[in-house]
């Protein structure tokens, strides 16, 4: 498999994105895939820059194995969509802000995160941040089945290839 670059992206990248890049890491990780594929993370808005994810995002991911501490939060940038092949965002509004520095011939990388997980039922994942427990482990059930998705979309592209 060639080497694929994969961006995350939320409002602030301290909770939904940085949980979805740690998940990636560890299931690439697990796949073998590690060093083929870079993951990264940021936010449509940069007033979080430099702080590490959420305290309550880093705990429930860790209880479910994946660490999160490492991660810093930056902004979204025009570069990112001629570096990442896919630019994939958690809701419309991140998409709908993310629109407005991608440049027209990129736009083909910019997806929504869950459209790797079509059994899901959600086309959103939910900024768990104003709420309770619940939300940050709904957060990290779409993120698990997206990556799922996303790694076998991956493995079926290079598959493909000649």
């Amino acid at each position: 498999m060639s080497q694929r670059h994969i961006l995350f992206f939320c409002m602030g990248n301290i909770c939904r994105s940085p949980t979805a890049e740690g998940v990636m890491r560890a299931k690439l990780q697990a796949a073998g895939l590690a060093d083929t594929v870079e993951v990264d993370s940021a936010g449509t808005h940069g007033y979080h820059a430099g702080e590490p994810p959420d305290e309550r995002a880093q705990a429930h991911a860790l209880r479910r194995g994946y660490d999160l501490s490492a991660q810093r939060a930056r902004p979204l940038v025009a570069q990112d969509f001629t570096r990442f092949d896919l630019v994939l965002g958690m809701d419309a509004d991140n998409i709908a802000r993310a629109e407005r520095l991608c440049p027209p011939a990129e736009r083909h990388r910019l997806k929504l995160l869950l459209d790797f997980a079509p059994g899901a039922g959600k086309r959103h994942v939910p900024d768990p941040y104003y709420g309770g427990d619940a939300g940050f482990e709904e957060v990290l059930d779409l993120v698990e089945a997206a990556c799922d998705g996303l790694i076998d979309t991956l493995r079926a592209q290079a598959a493909s290839r000649p």
